[in-house]
Order: C-alpha cells, then structure tokens, then sequence
C-alpha cells in the first residue's frame, strides 16, 4: 500500500538505500547479533537488563547498516567488476557517494547515542573502538590479505561492550568469547571470499580466500575446531550445563555440513555455507538461553 502511495522515483530511492544498508539482506546483522547476545546472557548469568537488550538489538542493526554504507564507499570503483555487485546503487551511479558517508555517519552517531543515554562509561569508551574498526576494515583489502580478521574484531567488538553494559567489568570470559567470535568470522567471511575469488584476483583485491589458495577448506576447518574448542573451555568456566553443550555440537554438526558443501568449491555451495552459519550462531545461543533458563 505505501509502495502504491509514494511516487515511483522515490520509491526507487528509497528501495536504493535500503539495498546500500543491506536491510533486505538480513545475514549480517544475525550473525552480529549472535553473539552480541552470547555476551549477553553470560554477564547477566540469565536474562539481560531488557534496555540493554534492547540497545544492543538496535545497535546491532544500526551498525552492521553503517558497515555495509562504508564498505560500498570503500569498493566503489571495484565492485564494477565483481559479478555479484555490479549493481550495487552506488557503483551504478544511482546513490552519490557522499550520501553513502553521510548514512554511515548518521548511524553511527544514533548508535552512539544510545550508548550514551543508556549504559555506562565503561561502555562508552569501548565504543570508540568499534566505531574505528567499523570505518577502517572495509579500505584493509588493499593492502592485506587479512581484511577478514579486521571484520572479525569489528563484528567481535560488540561482545566486550555489550558485557561491559550488563556487567560494568570485563572478564576472562569476555575475552574468550572474543577471541572465539573472531576466528568464527574469518572462517565464514572466507567462505563469502570465495564466492568472489575469481573477480578478486583480476581486479587486485586481496582476501583470505585468495591468500589460504587450495588450503582454504583446510584452514577454515582448524577456525572452526578452534572456535568450538573455546566455547567448550567457557562451558565450565560459566558453568553451564546440558544444552549450552548441546548447542555447541550444534554448531560443530553444521561446520561439518559446510564443509561438505564447499567440497567442489563452488560459488553455490561457498554461499551456501556463509548463509549457513547464521543457524550456527544461533544454535549456541538457544542452548546458552535455554540453559540459563532451567538453571
């Protein structure tokens, strides 16, 4: 009914940021938010403080959008010539460049505030750092082939904060869950790398996909044993039972269907993968739920 209220050009305008933002593309904001609420939970020992919750449920779909405005900046020129993203509003000419730093400004100062308005100092203070890390990783793929483990501290980044925000301290298991969202995010993100690695390697633009060459299953599959070996060292630092266990062979079941998916390294099977580890991030959290809801 609004599409059929507004005129046809601004629905297409307006149809071209939520693209720039990736708001029909939900992935990346599920895979944020995973964790986010690992932390969550784990600093509260059970339910969170619903504002809390709240903010960083917001915050997470706020910045993963300001990612996405400042990646498509970064790679304008480039993705012209990248299959998948040579449509792209703004490497088709269709949004100005400016408007896509503007967006991300924009989102970032929201989420900015809600940080200020609602949770501490500690808080506070951490959130500079993921501001950096969400404007810098996008320019890292031209100059190493490491911009995986950029993304992996920006979308880990959230963690510590949103432990800080319930707990007002930082713990071992802050960092343990960190550092366990981190090589989880390379993992993946190498996975959605290898979707474009072809594209990659003619226009010069550098990845883990590209640098791992035919060890990358390989590679991906020690990540994945090492991210699941670090969240079974938080079960009983945590002290959690049953069905956080349960959930973690949950995601260790699904690393080894992605596994086998990718065995032909196909663009299909790679993205595929990538998708599914949405279900992987999830199983970990309902289990943690669920486990701190029958303790």
């Amino acid at each position: 009914m609004l599409q059929n209220a507004l005129p046809a050009h601004v629905h297409q305008r307006l149809a071209d940021y939520a693209r720039l933002l990736r708001i029909d593309r939900p992935i990346g904001t599920l895979l944020l938010l995973w964790p986010t609420y690992w932390a969550l939970w784990l600093a509260a020992d059970g339910f969170p403080a619903v504002g809390n919750l709240i903010v960083f449920t917001l915050g997470v779909f706020f910045m993963r959008a300001a990612g996405c405005a400042i990646n498509d900046y970064a790679d304008r020129d480039w993705d012209r010539h990248v299959q998948r993203t040579k449509d792209r509003p703004l490497t088709a000419g269709r949004i100005e460049p400016w408007e896509a730093v503007a967006l991300f400004a924009g989102l970032c100062l929201i989420a900015f505030l809600m940080v200020v308005l609602f949770t501490n100092s500690l808080t506070l203070y951490l959130s500079f750092g993921g501001a950096l890390l969400a404007f810098i990783y996008p320019f890292m793929k031209r100059y190493t082939h490491l911009p995986q483990l950029f993304l992996g501290a920006a979308f880990s980044w959230a963690i510590p904060m949103a432990w800080a925000a319930e707990a007002n301290e930082l713990s071992q298991l802050t960092w343990l869950l960190f550092t366990a969202n981190v090589l989880w995010t390379v993992a993946y993100d190498t996975y959605y790398a290898m979707v474009d690695r072809d594209d990659d390697l003619k226009v010069g633009i550098k990845s883990t996909a590209i640098l791992f060459g035919e060890a990358d299953r390989t590679i991906i599959a020690t990540l994945q044993t090492m991210v699941v070996i670090i969240l079974l060292m938080v079960g009983p630092r945590a002290e959690l039972g049953f069905f956080y266990y349960l959930g973690v062979a949950g995601m260790a079941a699904l690393f080894g269907y992605q596994l086998f998916i990718t065995r032909d390294r196909s663009r299909t099977g790679c993205f595929k993968a990538f998708l599914n580890n949405n279900w992987a991030g999830l199983a970990v959290f309902a289990g943690l739920a669920i486990d701190r809801l029958l303790s």
